[in-house]
């Protein structure tokens, strides 16, 4: 048996193989090199490549303008599409036309019966006691030291006792506007 001395290069598996370039010359004008670098022909056209020497493609890399012939604008709009890979996109939290699910869910506990867990409990909570005087005062919203001075003041004067001939029914509502008026002033100022 004869032993050769034939070595096998190494490569490895991923790596892309060798371009053909055996016979082939620069496309520039003239050159008459072996051509062993690419360059893509046109914009609409990056698939499709001249091939040079390293002298002619660093030349033709130098006066490379992918923006050539585009105005502002149309500059802008390609920038604007090659920040999501030219793909299309669409407002978060958006699917298609947001259409109902046509089949019925079984749901024996209610869950999906549109009211939330924070609702039901917002319902059985009682309100607070500066909840109850905005009640009592017909204020809502937020509120203002010279807001609740206001519509004391109104409230003052029309349930006052001596205003309804010594009222009941206007005395006991004057009692509570003025707890509510207090409640809502501590509550401001502390």
């Amino acid at each position: 048996m004869k032993a050769t001395n034939a070595r096998k290069t190494w490569r490895p598996l991923f790596a892309p193989p060798e371009p053909q370039t055996a016979g082939r010359h620069c496309d520039h004008p003239g050159c008459r090199q072996q051509a062993d670098y690419r360059a893509p022909q046109a914009r609409d056209r990056l698939n499709d490549y001249y091939w040079f020497c390293l002298d002619h493609v660093r030349a033709y890399n130098l006066a490379w303008n992918y923006y050539a012939g585009m105005g502002p604008e149309e500059i802008e709009a390609e920038l604007r599409k090659d920040t999501t890979w030219q793909r299309p996109t669409w407002p978060l939290g958006v699917q298609g036309n947001r259409r109902k699910f046509s089949f019925a869910v079984d749901d024996p506990f209610d869950l999906f019966d549109g009211e939330s867990e924070d609702d039901r409990h917002a319902k059985a909570r009682p309100p607070t006691p500066e909840e109850e005087a905005m009640k009592v005062l017909g204020l809502d919203g937020p509120l203002t030291p010279q807001i609740l001075k206001a519509r004391y003041k109104e409230l003052v004067k029309r349930h006052h006792p001596d205003a309804n001939n010594g009222d009941k029914v206007a005395e006991e509502r004057f009692k509570r506007v003025n707890q509510a008026y207090n409640t809502l002033k501590a509550s401001l100022n502390g």
